[in-house]
């Protein structure tokens, strides 16, 4: 008994910064999706983690040949092989970048002190919000991979390796090119989650009209990259910090330039829409014109 609390303990004090991203996830999604939707995904999005980090260590697929190294299993909870926590942030990093995908397609509606992202339905299960969202996702782990595999080097620790070091700091091609797939996999079944489980239009428990509630997801999309540069730069790692930065430029000043753009230039068809699908998302009343 005294091993179980001490490992279950332990898988949140050691890790706390993936358990404070997880609840800055857990609010936007609630108030975003709603409970039911949320809890579905989060166990989903898991188990495909877990199924891709089990396989690749034990046969290459998807990842390529990697390692894990569990000088901490009497520490946190490992779940055959793979540490609960590891698989668990592919959630969120799910769906910050899902989220990131919708605020950077869909129309943009401010008042006062809010915006609102306009969703649709359509919009929300469009193929191109699967394939920005799946390559936003890869382009965090771009930045987190190189970084995570100095673990010895900050409070991570060194959990992993790969058996031949790749290219990118040592990390090879074959786990950014898994990482996309599993990406894809993932928002895939975040939008059939979102589809399946919205069977009429009453208000999904836990949704809430929060200010600025559409900038959640992206936040903390931003939030994960900025504490990851921070850890690089905080190692030494100048070369790699510069990468990620420069790399992440031009998407960020694309995506703030749209959205100055876009604001409040939506057409009276895109509101009506929007408010047709999610008549409960937004605190704009139907006699409210873009």
């Amino acid at each position: 008994m005294d091993d179980i609390v001490r490992i279950a303990v332990g898988t949140f004090t050691m890790r706390p910064y993936v358990f404070a991203f997880l609840a800055v996830y857990l609010v936007a999604a609630v108030t975003h999706l709603g409970w039911k939707k949320t809890l579905t995904f989060t166990v989903a999005g898991y188990l495909i983690a877990f199924i891709s980090e089990y396989s690749s260590i034990n046969t290459g697929i998807p990842y390529g040949w990697y390692y894990y190294i569990d000088t901490t299993k009497t520490q946190e909870l490992w779940i055959a092989g793979v540490p609960f926590f590891d698989s668990l942030s592919y959630v969120f990093l799910t769906y910050c970048s899902y989220t990131a995908a919708l605020l950077t397609v869909s129309p943009i509606k401010t008042c006062k002190w809010n915006l609102v992202s306009l969703e649709t339905r359509s919009i929300r299960c469009s193929f191109a919000v699967l394939l920005l969202g799946s390559l936003y996702q890869v382009f965090l782990d771009i930045v987190i991979d190189p970084v995570a595999l100095q673990g010895n080097r900050w409070f991570l620790g060194q959990i992993y390796g790969y058996r031949e070091a790749g290219g990118h700091f040592g990390v090879p091609l074959s786990n950014y090119i898994g990482w996309w797939v599993v990406s894809l996999v993932l928002v895939f079944t975040l939008q059939r989650i979102d589809a399946r489980m919205t069977r009429n239009k009453e208000k999904p428990a836990g949704i809430a009209n929060l200010p600025y509630r559409s900038l959640l997801g992206p936040v903390l999309y931003l939030s994960v990259l900025i504490f990851n540069l921070a850890v690089t730069i905080s190692i030494g790692e100048q070369l790699m910090a510069m990468t990620g930065i420069f790399m992440f430029t031009l998407p960020v000043v694309i995506v703030t330039v749209l959205l100055v753009r876009r604001a409040n230039r939506c057409s009276r068809e895109e509101l009506a829409e929007h408010l047709k699908d999610y008549p409960y998302m937004t605190a704009f009343g139907s006699e409210r014109k873009c």
